[in-house]
């Protein structure tokens, strides 16, 4: 993993979770501020950025384009130049540009954060290894939400989340933290 080859994708950091957060145990408090660092780090070193976000298809859907909860979150803009891809279903690759725009700047490694862990980050980062990316899914950069499965057994944000790490680890994904991945990239 080099700067020369490397990009930084941000998943739906959108303020519709902020929301799903008045009524839902989540996990990871601190994954803003880490996706934050690393926005910072890879803007330092001229790495590209891509960002994705989620537009619902309708009203009902609090990511609908035309509902407030579609703006991305204040702490996570995009820079200039950066681009912003949109997508309706949970990988960042159906239905956008992205495969073809890293392949365009000779990308090889893909660093992952954003929102969900278990839905739209996981997918994204499945075909990102699927599709012969080295792929590194930041654990504290991300996090998810409780959720009831459909026998009504409940799971808590944080069992979830590491579920979702461990199904993902060794065959589609290195997973990393965010100082990790400051550490080697950084120049020396």
């Amino acid at each position: 993993m080099s700067p020369l080859d490397t990009a930084l994708i941000v998943i739906d950091v959108q303020k519709a979770f902020d929301e799903w957060e008045t009524g839902l145990q989540r996990n990871n408090p601190d994954a803003l501020d880490r996706i934050v660092d690393l926005l910072t780090l890879f803007r330092e070193i001229r790495a590209p950025i891509f960002h994705i976000r989620h537009a619902g298809q309708t009203l009902a859907s609090r990511l609908h384009p035309d509902l407030p909860g579609h703006q991305v979150k204040d702490e996570a803009r995009e820079g200039p130049g950066e681009p912003v891809l949109i997508k309706s279903v949970n990988s960042g690759f159906i239905g956008t540009d992205l495969e073809v725009r890293l392949r365009a700047g000779g990308i090889r490694s893909v660093v992952i954060v954003g929102v969900t862990t278990n839905h739209c980050v996981e997918t994204t980062t499945r075909m990102a290894g699927n599709l012969g990316f080295d792929a590194k899914l930041v654990r504290d950069a991300t996090w998810t939400f409780e959720r009831t499965g459909p026998d009504g057994d409940h799971h808590t944000a944080e069992e979830i989340h590491a579920m979702t790490l461990a199904n993902l680890s060794e065959e589609f994904a290195e997973i990393v933290t965010a100082a990790e991945v400051s550490v080697r990239l950084k120049p020396r």
